[in-house]
């Protein structure tokens, strides 16, 4: 079975200044929950490009550390990217990343696929582990991102 996160969050900021922060596979680390032990082992040195090779170390699971190597396969500069994994803890992970011009900043828009390895078992941790931790990122991430940039204000109220 193949799931799918879809989020939006709206900023206060440009859509340069969104792909500046996102495009540079550096800032991966600051937008990640500290829980997760994520350190960029390789491959972070250069802005995003098409055919970007990406090598971290993660700790989804508490005792569980992991190497997750993601490609960058798609760039479309200020508009969007995508990255998969090529080696890690999913059997399948499609990773697009949208920024859409809005009134008053921008909305960044993720669109995740992804499948879980074990089977039976892997669908069991779907809804007890696996759906639960991802959305704990994607908030711990949206949390950041107001932190860093200011929290959206609709001027149409």
């Amino acid at each position: 079975m193949i799931y799918e996160i879809n989020t939006k969050q709206k900023l206060p900021i440009t859509k340069l200044e969104t792909w500046e922060f996102l495009s540079d596979p550096k800032n991966l680390q600051e937008i990640m929950p500290d829980d997760m032990g994520f350190e960029i082992l390789s491959g972070a040195d250069r802005k995003m490009f098409t055919g970007q090779l990406l090598q971290y170390n993660v700790t989804p699971l508490p005792g569980f550390n992991t190497k997750w190597v993601t490609e960058i396969t798609h760039v479309e500069k200020p508009n969007y990217f995508v990255d998969i994994q090529l080696y890690g803890p999913y059997a399948l992970w499609h990773h697009k990343h949208f920024i859409n011009e809005i009134e008053g900043g921008v909305e960044v828009e993720d669109l995740v696929h992804y499948k879980l390895p074990l089977g039976v078992l892997g669908r069991l941790m779907h809804p007890l582990v696996v759906k639960p931790k991802l959305n704990k990122i994607f908030r711990a991430r949206e949390a950041k991102m107001i932190e860093k940039f200011g929290h959206f204000e609709n001027q149409n109220k």
